[in-house]
């Protein structure tokens, strides 16, 4: 019998510094900080919050986490 593989839900977690708070643009998309792409949820939002986390005294700073998953098969 052949052991079935969990289904790859990708995410990719990225961060960088906005120039506005109340908008999601970056002040500089050459410094985006790429942190990876990650095959879980749960993963994902571990390297998040350790990137968050280093970057709290830093107001501006965010990272984000996108659902690639749903990107590459909008249908499901």
């Amino acid at each position: 019998m052949q052991e079935e593989k969990p289904k790859q839900l990708l995410h990719l977690v990225f961060g960088g510094e906005l120039s506005d708070l109340s908008a999601v643009e970056f002040k500089d998309l050459e410094s985006l900080d790429i942190v990876g792409i990650f095959p879980d949820y749960a993963s994902a939002l571990a390297a998040w919050r350790g990137k968050a986390q280093q970057t709290v005294d830093n107001a501006a700073m965010r990272y984000f986490i996108v659902h690639m998953h749903r990107l590459l098969d909008p249908q499901n």
